[in-house]
């Protein structure tokens, strides 16, 4: 089935979600994220289906969401909340959701791939979240998931900085589950999606929910982002970001 532009398909067991826009680097409209996150529920709902997949098309993972085309706040807005959601029921899926990011995945794009139980990243991917040169701050999630995984130093400097990461740092770091060479990425995915869908339903959802729940408060994380990026993007120093993002300059904040 293709909804737009995610293709979402049942192959036996797995059941495979993937972003089908290469030509702008996957990147997120609030169609895409209402039909990632119908995907995610219905493939959860489906018994046959014993671990879901999130993948790009393309080079890219995600690149974020496509604000380059987004007309209205309002917009945005629908990212911000559709982002939310897409991410809540990531992490809230009692089947195991493996995430491959064998190139991009920048903001929300990063949100997304870190909402999964298990993160396989490619050495030389680029991770980064890139929210401050638009004057906004990290969203869908990221604000704990980050620090979850990596602590409130290297977070802080990924968001205050925009560093861009390569996946081989990013597993060194701890914030993803594992980095292999580019050329045994896909040997490497399909073991892991042949593991995680050999494993029990039953303990593997109970294991994800406690050790998820032990680590971040998903009610919590997504009101504080959500409050704050909805007063953000109200603010000049917003329009000044988007406006340079799209003369391809550096912005200059007025506070």
């Amino acid at each position: 089935m293709t909804t737009g532009d995610v293709k979402v398909a049942v192959d036996g067991s797995i059941g495979r979600i993937t972003f089908a826009v290469p030509e702008r680097l996957n990147s997120l409209d609030p169609p895409m994220l209402e039909a990632l996150t119908a995907g995610v529920s219905r493939l959860d709902a489906d018994p046959s289906v014993r671990v879901i997949v999130l993948a790009g098309e393309g080079r890219a993972f995600c690149a974020g969401a496509n604000i380059a085309t987004h007309e209205t706040i309002g917009d945005i807005d629908g990212t911000l909340f559709g982002l939310g959601s897409a991410v809540r029921a990531i992490l809230e899926a009692r089947t195991p959701v493996l995430s491959l990011v064998p190139g991009v995945a920048a903001g929300a794009g990063l949100s997304i791939a870190l909402a999964a139980d298990y993160v396989l990243v490619a050495d030389d991917a680029k991770l980064l979240l890139a929210f401050g040169a638009l004057g906004l701050m990290p969203d869908g999630g990221a604000t704990s998931l980050v620090v979850a995984s990596i602590g409130r130093a290297r977070a802080l400097r990924l968001a205050l900085t925009g560093e861009k990461i390569s996946g081989a740092t990013a597993a060194e770091w701890g914030l993803v589950s594992e980095s292999v060479a580019a050329e045994g990425f896909c040997a490497r995915a399909d073991e892991l999606i042949a593991h995680l869908a050999s494993l029990a339903p039953e303990g593997t959802a109970l294991t994800t929910a406690a050790i998820t729940a032990a680590a971040i408060d998903l009610d919590a994380t997504l009101d504080r982002e959500e409050r704050g990026q909805h007063a953000l993007l109200r603010t000049d120093d917003f329009v000044e970001g988007l406006c340079a993002f799209r003369e391809k300059r550096r912005p200059t904040f007025g506070g």
